[in-house]
């Protein structure tokens, strides 16, 4: 049997408790990182599993989160069982948010992690520690954006620190809330993945943008309103799209065939962001 593959990379762990938001952002050369590293559920944890990961981390972690080991005590009790212990890294962020990190003695230089509120930050075969430190400056200065967008910020700054020693291949974004998913059947609120591309971290930017175009809110008091001569012409542009019929189940119809029904509700009142994409067709 061969040796475990190497899970270089840097991630970042954390959670948004104000929004009831874990997630994981990470990036690294290697093949779909996201298949591996990240790991989360709301109200329990977010966790990422690195170096000769240990898949089993994932799940084996979250369950002793669930059971209310602290981000720590999930650490040591993995390691702990784990004779290859010295060549993990893992980062985790509990339920509460209280973060830990660990970096086995034969992780490849540079190799480590940071801690801070809400979040666990590392890496391996990084250039410095400057990257690891970018990761969690930038965590720490913007507080104001959306627990997504602020991964994806983190990413950005690490890779422009240094970033992976070895180059860029993969990147991924995991974000969970309860309920918050697509249709509100689901926990995830993003899971965004680029398995292979020479600028993963741009992409992963691009995507999650198109992500919050068909899947994002827009504030209700932001919707229009529909007069009668905004129906008009909604009505005739649905018609030109081979939409007819009963307005409401012509919209509903089309909005569906553009991926973006999470954006409707009735058609009394438009979210201008689907407006806008029906008058572009």
């Amino acid at each position: 049997m061969g040796p475990e593959p190497l899970v270089a990379t840097y991630s970042i762990v954390a959670c948004d408790l104000d929004a009831g938001q874990w997630g994981v952002g990470v990036q690294s050369k290697f093949l779909a990182v996201g298949s591996v590293v990240p790991w989360a559920e709301p109200y329990v944890g977010a966790i990422a599993t690195q170096s000769y990961a240990n898949p089993r981390y994932g799940p084996e972690g979250l369950a002793l989160l669930r059971e209310g080991k602290s981000a720590q005590e999930t650490i040591d009790i993995l390691t702990a069982g784990d004779e290859g212990r010295d060549e993990r890294q893992v980062g985790v962020v509990d339920g509460e948010g209280l973060p830990a990190t660990f970096t086995g003695s034969g992780c490849h230089d540079w190799a480590g992690g940071r801690t801070g509120d809400c979040y666990a930050a590392q890496g391996n075969i990084l250039v410095s520690q400057d990257t690891v430190n970018a990761l969690a400056t930038t965590f720490e200065a913007n507080g104001h954006l959306e627990l997504a967008e602020r991964l994806i910020e983190c990413l950005a700054a690490a890779q422009a620190a240094g970033g992976d020693r070895r180059g860029q291949q993969s990147a991924s974004l995991l974000v969970v809330e309860k309920d918050s998913g697509y249709a509100k059947l689901s926990d995830t609120v993003v899971d965004l993945r680029v398995d292979d591309h020479e600028r993963p971290i741009g992409e992963l930017r691009r995507i999650f943008a198109l992500h919050r175009e068909l899947f994002g809110t827009t504030p209700p008091e932001d919707w229009v309103d529909v007069d009668s001569a905004l129906a008009d012409e909604v009505r005739e542009r649905l018609a030109e799209l081979g939409f007819e019929g009963e307005l409401g189940g012509a919209f509903g119809d089309w909005a569906g065939s553009a991926n973006l029904e999470e954006r409707v509700n009735g058609v009394e009142r438009i979210d201008p962001v689907v407006l806008e994409e029906l008058r572009a067709r």
